[in-house]
């Protein structure tokens, strides 16, 4: 599993003081890329290309303007003849998972744009991150107060 810490801004949150939605798939965007050019840079490696095929995002409970940088943990859980999918985790200062982010990544060739094998280099890369029980999923702590619906 990997973990790194994104630094959030005044301007990430919205007028109802919370981190705004879209603000979460760019910090997850981020946590992704710090996660492969940590894992397979230290292996050597360049990172792959791929292209992001889709993207489930269930928003637990919101990230307060408290929260100065988010705690996000990256794992891959499955993986695939020409993908994979990462799970990632966002925290708030308190360590309180807020949000859960399920990626599927599709490696491409970049010359065709189509969809390629994953190398075994690849392969040995996304397993050594660890693959887990896809059960073991968190759930929503339904005590906070609902986001509002026009967010």
């Amino acid at each position: 599993m990997h973990t790194t810490f994104i630094p959030v801004r005044w301007s990430d949150f919205d007028r109802y003081g919370h981190l705004h939605n879209a603000y979460y798939v760019e910090i997850a965007q981020e946590a992704r890329l710090q996660f492969a050019q940590r894992e397979f840079g230290t292996h050597g490696h360049e990172i792959p290309a791929v292209f992001v095929r889709h993207l489930d995002i269930d928003y637990l409970r919101p990230l307060l303007p408290d929260t100065e940088q988010i705690q996000v943990s990256t794992q891959v859980v499955e993986i695939g003849t020409t993908s994979f999918t990462t799970r990632q985790e966002l925290r708030d200062r308190e360590g309180r998972v807020c949000a859960v982010v399920e990626c599927v990544q599709v490696a491409v060739d970049v010359a065709t744009s189509r969809p390629r094998e994953i190398e075994p280099h690849e392969l040995k890369v996304l397993t050594s991150v660890g693959t887990h029980n896809a059960d073991d999923s968190v759930s929503p702590d339904f005590s906070q107060e609902p986001l509002d619906d026009d967010e």
